[in-house]
């Protein structure tokens, strides 16, 4: 089996995925009704940018926008998107919000939603497809050419335990604190190709490894690699796949403002030189910003340095700020500076509204209300 050709896209382009929690409005636990919210959804698909589309169980939902320029064109898609979501729900009694994972849901109650690639993988892995009933936000960047993308994929990857530390919205799994701020991507970890992406920089090498891999029988196609950072050949992209769902399309389009003015400051000032070495802390990283968040030690893997990851992500926004202004994206950058300053992110906020109400059917509730955009 080939790897498809890479498509061709817009570079820096913009587009963004949020997985979303369907709860009822009794006690806030998870609802298995996908469905009936997608047949109401169908009926409105013509007037939204993107798709909405059922995920692995049948408590999820996928949303999707188009093809974005910039952060304000993602978040007016997200905002419509949102709305007719949200309309759809109050008309079935439900509830939608962000989080990376419901905080007290019992996976085992979970059903796999009938759709035949969610029946195969949960054949495959088990009860580990029930466990992943958690929530992302992906995010993909526009790449003139596929060797473009994987240089900006090997850039990237020295700023993913900060998307984590940003995005994190976690800690709360089965009832209980976990410690961590992002507890999700400890689900995501279990899978056997999650994790980083091969350190090869061109297509034709990276080809070479999809065709070693694909003889072995082990994949089938890139869907099967679950990692961090992906090629995305059939839209001309590389997509971020680290970050838990934020509780507002604020915070989602903040972020995705980021990711993109990171691509274009690699991209164009090329700070830094490629090479395999630089994985040498990743994971040490990577699992510092899912336990500690912001607080997390930061190993640079250019100068074996150590700091916090709040430090690291001040001296990478005062380097991105040329980039902003020209991205349009200052908006982004105010916004994730202004979080930090207050709860650090939206873990935080769950901790802080837990410690407030002592009841976590009320911090989904009041997730809900973030997620619908009706918070004080």
């Amino acid at each position: 089996m080939r790897l498809e050709p890479f498509a061709r896209s817009r570079s820096l382009t913009l587009g963004v995925e949020l997985e979303l929690q369907i709860v009822n409005t009794h006690d806030y636990d998870l609802a298995p009704s996908a469905k009936d919210l997608l047949r109401l959804v169908d009926g409105l698909k013509d007037q939204l940018p993107g798709s909405i589309v059922p995920e692995m169980t049948d408590s999820m939902i996928e949303l999707s926008t188009g093809i974005c320029a910039d952060h304000a064109d993602a978040l007016s898609q997200l905002g419509q998107l949102r709305d007719a979501l949200v309309s759809c729900a109050d008309s079935l009694n439900l509830g939608l919000c962000g989080g990376g994972t419901h905080p007290f849901q019992d996976w085992s109650q979970r059903r796999i939603f009938d759709k035949p690639r969610f029946q195969e993988l949960s054949q495959l892995y088990g009860y580990l497809s029930k466990q992943f009933t958690i929530f992302g936000q992906h995010v993909h960047i526009g790449c003139p050419g596929p060797d473009q993308a994987l240089v900006l994929l090997h850039g990237l990857s020295r700023f993913i335990p900060h998307l984590i530390a940003l995005s994190a919205s976690s800690p709360y799994v089965q009832g209980t604190d976990t410690g961590f701020d992002s507890a999700r991507l400890n689900s995501v970890f279990a899978f056997p190709m999650s994790g980083r992406a091969p350190f090869v920089q061109t297509w034709d090498d990276f080809q070479v490894y999809f065709e070693k891999m694909t003889r072995t029988g082990v994949v089938r196609s890139m869907k099967d690699f679950y990692w961090d950072i992906r090629p995305k050949p059939e839209y001309g992209t590389i997509e971020v796949r680290v970050l838990d769902t934020p509780l507002t399309i604020e915070k989602a389009a903040a972020m995705a403002g980021l990711i993109q003015c990171l691509a274009r400051w690699l991209r164009i000032e090329r700070p830094y030189t490629l090479h395999e070495d630089d994985y040498l802390p990743y994971t040490y990283n990577r699992f510092q910003a899912c336990r500690f968040g912001l607080d997390g030690l930061f190993v640079d893997p250019q100068t074996g340095e150590h700091r916090t990851l709040r430090d690291d992500i001040a001296l990478t926004f005062s380097a991105l700020e040329v980039h902003a202004m020209e991205l349009r994206a200052e908006g982004a950058i105010a916004y994730l500076r202004g979080e930090i300053a207050r709860l650090g992110n939206d873990a935080g906020w769950i901790r802080a509204v837990q410690a407030r109400e002592g009841l976590l059917a009320e911090v989904v509730r009041q997730q809900c209300t973030r997620w619908a955009g009706r918070a004080a």
